[in-house]
């Protein structure tokens, strides 16, 4: 099995690796690494933003809370990347007509040079930790199939990542995407198949009788906990510079809604493929051992050489997918800051130079990040939490602001960030403070965050118009 699995992965390896160095074209400067030159048709547009959203926690941790709450667990991650992009598709235009090609331009043209400072250290840290989930997951996952160490499989994924982000920027991500997303559909598509034809509907009903479950079948069970986690990820998500990237990385709008609609479409099929596969387990596998992802049994003991090698490479499509993306949106972000620092760095190949270096770093950061969070879902809800507290309620008011309002957005950013910050490290034990615990803590995070907004909003416009006050009665 393992020999089987170890050539799946050098197949694999060798297709991302052609698909995004083979087909290069000559980079264009910064706009050419990070969006492509914004030439994106709608079909790859959809393709990379299925395959940025579908990473570990859709595979690997939805499908576990299938098989643990049964159909409620469509919220975890399934309803939040649906309606996460039904909110984008009206805001498309707003966000190709943004200043700049970052959230950081952005919010340095509504708010100021310290805003843009404050969300660039947000976003690295957010892109860096969401990386770090899927590198966490890539490690259990190879560890526990190919039974090598946690950080072999950490480094493993993330060279292979680093070598076509590196090269090519988010042209070759965009190419490596397709093939990415049609090989996850095709592993997933084939454990649906093969547990249905196992596990008849009937028997999954009579199991969760047998065991107790009676909200299996509901929707809305467990809709407190459910809907903070759903509200978190939606929040985060809709001023995730992953999404921007890709809208803006369009050829045009009506590109950008046709790929945004598209996916939207497509993930709401995947994740209800997802939830049934969960909940089919019930019966496949009622003993499955505690600790170890389901699919990961599947793979190992309960699918045919063909089958779990299939399935295989689709999980490490999900993780990569994934874990490129948020390295790709990282290095943008921070290379626009570098620039910032060093405005001598002219020339455009020397800012691609930069792009590259940047791209290292993140991906080095989320691989010493990765080796002290090993809770997938955990980890992204801690990532969740720095857009959604600190990013959402300042990003989302900058696309419709007309004036500048510098201590609205400052404040905003400083609140929300500065508690998602102390939350971050009162869970990773790097400090006790008993906060509350993810996704408990959202309301209170996003609170502050629209308190410091609406503060900084009145500090703003009221110093102006004391100012013209003062100006039109010394006239």
């Amino acid at each position: 099995m393992k020999t089987g699995l170890l050539l799946a992965v050098l197949v694999y390896a060798s297709l991302l690796l052609g698909a995004g160095l083979l087909f290069r074209r000559r980079l264009e400067g910064l706009e050419g690494f990070f969006l492509a030159s914004r030439s994106l048709g709608a079909a790859r547009v959809a393709f990379t933003l299925c395959a940025s959203w579908i990473g570990a926690a859709s595979l690997l941790v939805s499908t576990d809370e299938a098989y643990r709450v049964g159909l409620s667990a469509f919220w975890i991650i399934g309803l939040p990347a649906v309606l996460t992009l039904l909110i984008l598709l009206p805001l498309a235009g707003r966000i190709r007509a943004t200043t700049g090609s970052s959230l950081s331009d952005l919010m340095e043209a509504r708010y100021g040079p310290a805003a843009r400072h404050v969300t660039t250290v947000l976003i690295i840290w957010y892109m860096t930790v969401l990386a770090a989930s899927q590198m966490a997951a890539a490690g259990s996952f190879l560890g526990g199939l190919l039974g090598t160490s946690p950080v072999a499989g950490l480094a493993l994924a993330a060279g292979l990542v680093l070598v076509y982000s590196v090269a090519g920027g988010f042209p070759a991500l965009s190419r490596v995407h397709v093939v990415q997303f049609l090989l996850l559909l095709a592993g997933v598509i084939g454990m649906i198949v093969s547990l249905g034809a196992r596990s008849p509907w009937e028997e999954v009903r009579a199991a969760a009788a047998r065991l107790g479950k009676s909200s299996y079948f509901d929707l809305l069970a467990g809709a407190d906990r459910n809907l903070l986690i759903a509200a978190s990820f939606v929040l985060a998500w809709t001023i995730s510079p992953i999404a921007w990237q890709r809208i803006q990385a369009a050829k045009g709008e009506r590109s950008a809604r046709r790929g945004l609609a598209g996916a939207a479409a497509a993930l709401a099929l995947f994740y209800s493929g997802i939830v049934v596969a969960g909940m089919l387990f019930l019966t496949v596998h009622p003993g499955a051992a505690p600790g170890r992802p389901l699919v990961t049994v599947f793979i190992s003991i309960g699918s045919s050489p063909v089958l779990g090698g299939m399935l295989f490479v689709a999980v490490l499509a999900a993780i990569l997918s994934t874990m490129d993306a948020a390295v790709n949106a990282g290095a943008l972000t921070l290379t626009g800051g570098l620039l910032r620092l060093r405005r001598g760095m002219g020339g455009a190949v020397r800012a691609l130079t930069l792009a590259r270096v940047s791209t290292a770093l993140i991906a080095a950061a989320a691989f010493l990040t990765a080796t002290r969070l090993g809770d997938i879902l955990k980890t992204l809800g801690l990532a969740s939490k720095i857009m959604a507290e600190g990013l959402f309620v300042p990003g989302l008011a900058a696309l419709f602001m007309r004036r500048k309002a510098p201590w609205a957005g400052l404040l905003g950013l400083l609140c929300g960030g500065g508690y998602a910050l102390l939350c971050f490290l009162d869970e990773t034990g790097a400090v006790s403070l008993s906060l509350p615990a993810w996704p408990w803590s959202l309301p209170l995070g996003v609170g502050l965050s629209a308190a410091g907004f609406l503060a900084g909003f009145v500090l703003t416009f009221s110093r102006k118009w004391i100012k013209g006050y003062r100006a039109r009665r010394e006239q």
